[in-house]
């Protein structure tokens, strides 16, 4: 199924390991910080945590009460934040599987959450056009910020120490400085319904539903590349540069992986991986591996 050269650099395209344990779609998978663990989340309204490498599950969470849409873990493995359908935001002690704390201030569904950099502060995106902040350390279950400048629902988010970075199916990236109160709008024109920042910090990624990922430079918001060849037109997929930077990588909804070149922005490989809808890639932070999740009920571990 695999076609083309990497041009002797290694891709992670062989199958690894397959978690199975979900009920139904699994609609994200992320490695921990230091890429040792990773965590899932789907319709099925649990989160589990998994040994990828050994293809071990290690725990479930359960509390949400619908179906659970994205999730990440802090720094040091000991917090997680979760989000989806029933509107709020849930900050989870990871030994205990307690939830210590649920945010609530979402008029609609939560599509995305992302701790900053120091684990204080979760933020969310919602279907109800805003951008919402909390605060992990204060008993407070209100939004220290919320931003609502968007004029349709919010995908996804990315954070840099100082940056709120958002995604819109409005067909904008806004990065909002925070220190400053500063918003920077890119127009894309299409929907947007993932965003990933790009290891060294320089470029934005954007999966857009016309089937097209776009790469735009931070600092002047110029459109560097266009990454096409899969389908993307209803699914939120996330897509994601390689550590490395070297090449980007997405899904599809047939089920394919794409790598493409980051400069030329051509398909360097393309593989079947899934037997339905890819919801989500996750690279490694330092090795040759990667995490796909699936409608089809899987996480699939690749490795060269």
């Amino acid at each position: 199924m695999a076609s083309g050269g990497s041009g002797g650099v290694e891709l992670p395209r062989k199958e690894a390991n397959v978690l199975k344990g979900h009920e139904g779609p699994v609609l994200a998978v992320r490695f921990n910080g230091d890429g040792n663990y990773c965590l899932s989340c789907g319709k099925d309204r649990t989160l589990r945590l998994w040994n990828p490498h050994r293809g071990i599950h290690i725990k479930t969470y359960k509390s949400h009460g619908r179906e659970i849409r994205d999730v990440h873990v802090t720094s040091d493995n000991a917090k997680l934040c979760s989000c989806g359908g029933d509107r709020q935001i849930f900050y989870w002690d990871v030994s205990t599987g307690r939830v210590i704390r649920k945010f609530r201030g979402h008029d609609s569904e939560v599509n995305a959450v992302k701790f900053n950099a120091y684990d204080s502060v979760v933020v969310s995106a919602g279907y109800d056009q805003s951008v919402r902040a909390w605060d992990c350390r204060s008993q407070s279950t209100e939004p220290i910020q919320i931003i609502d400048t968007f004029q349709d629902s919010v995908m996804s988010v990315c954070l840099t120490k100082t940056e709120i970075i958002a995604g819109s199916v409005d067909g904008t990236v806004r990065t909002f400085d925070i220190r400053i109160g500063r918003e920077l709008v890119d127009n894309l024109g299409q929907a947007v319904n993932c965003i990933s920042l790009s290891n060294d910090g320089n470029c934005v990624l954007a999966s857009c539903l016309d089937s097209t990922l776009r790469l735009l430079d931070r600092s002047t918001g110029e459109l560097l590349q266009e990454y096409k060849g899969h389908t993307c037109k209803s699914y939120k997929m996330d897509c994601c540069l390689t550590n490395t930077d070297a090449h980007v990588t997405g899904g599809s909804e047939d089920g394919t992986i794409f790598f493409w070149d980051l400069v030329d922005a051509s398909v360097v490989s393309s593989f079947k991986a899934h037997r339905s809808v890819v919801t989500s890639v996750n690279y490694h932070p330092k090795e040759c591996c990667m995490l796909t999740s699936s409608v089809d009920g899987t996480v699939r571990v690749w490795k060269p």
